[in-house]
């Protein structure tokens, strides 16, 4: 049978509108094997694991697993673990790390202020302070998740970091294993389908410079998966891809259309139409899956540029 990430290029399938949601991000350093659900099954504590994943629940964080790329023999227990929570909502944007030697400190964060966009939780609770340092780009390598993971993103990372690229992690999961290599790019929270070490460079090159690179990218996790597709779609149309300039402010509509309002920071305001169509022929949406299926797929309709941003009000 073929992989799913096979049958999905082969098929052109579109990625825009494919990412996460999550208006921020949490990831723990946890070297070695990592299973299907990877909180509550490796070397971390089955029980804080459970716990931080009840506390994240509705809060808009998405909590997740990395480990530096590279073979991954049973280490035992980790002793010092890097720890980064990002915020991707534009105007908010942040991106802090710490370092820690009890991951039991996760349970003190305010992850309902997390999720809001409030750090101050995570730098008391862990020491932590704004990163300084490269964005990072975290790989999703769980093949016990789905073997696409681990069969095109462990290569891909390894590239990138064999390549002299900072900040590459691998991370447990991000959706879309159909779309490996899928790759995360933080603190900005936009995701990449099937990417290759070129599309990443220079995603993290495009970030460093303050914008953003529409090739291979599936949508912001700050938004839902209409308004992904409808900001994508306005950054191509107005050729725009300065990073934090546009925001998905209104989502009418329920599937399978929308009428999404995406405003830019000088006043412009554009209403995209969003469909939601069913991805045709039936094709397998993960390796493990024992019937074909149909994804959703989110389909621009139309675009339309008003005049500025209050006659959207």
């Amino acid at each position: 049978m073929s992989r799913c990430a096979t049958v999905s290029r082969s098929l052109d399938e579109p990625v825009s509108g494919t990412a996460a949601t999550a208006t921020t991000w949490l990831l723990l350093e946890q070297p070695g094997p990592w299973g299907v659900k990877a909180l509550t099954s490796s070397h971390l504590a089955p029980a804080l694991g459970r716990a931080v994943e009840t506390a994240a629940a509705g809060t808009g964080v998405r909590v997740a697993l990395i480990r530096r790329p590279g073979r991954h023999a049973d280490p035992g227990t980790a002793t010092l673990r890097q720890v980064y929570v990002g915020h991707t909502v534009p105007g908010n944007v942040w991106l802090h790390s710490a370092t820690t030697r009890d991951p039991q400190r996760l349970l003190g964060l305010d992850f309902a202020a997390l999720g809001a966009g409030d750090p101050r939780s995570f730098d008391a609770a862990l020491g932590g302070r704004p990163h300084r340092g490269d964005p990072l780009a975290l790989v999703c390598t769980n093949g016990k998740r789905d073997a696409c993971c681990a069969l095109l993103g462990r290569p891909l990372a390894a590239e990138l970091a064999a390549s002299g690229v900072h900040g590459v992690w691998e991370v447990t999961h991000l959706g879309g294993h159909r779309f490996s290599p899928t790759v995360l790019v933080l603190p900005y929270g936009y995701a990449y389908g099937r990417a290759e070490a070129h599309t990443v460079k220079e995603a993290l090159r495009g970030i460093q410079e303050g914008r953003v690179v529409v090739e291979g990218c599936r949508g912001s996790s700050a938004w839902e998966r209409p308004g992904q597709a409808a900001e994508l779609a306005v950054r191509s149309t107005a050729a725009e891809y300065t990073a934090g300039t546009l925001s998905v402010v209104r989502t009418e509509g329920r599937a399978p259309r929308w009428e999404v309002t995406v405003t830019h920071t000088d006043g412009r305001c554009w209403r995209v139409t969003v469909a939601q169509g069913a991805s045709l022929p039936p094709r397998p949406e993960s390796c493990g899956a024992t019937v074909l299926g149909s994804p959703a797929r989110m389909d621009v309709v139309a675009v339309h540029e008003l005049r500025t941003a209050a006659l959207a009000s």
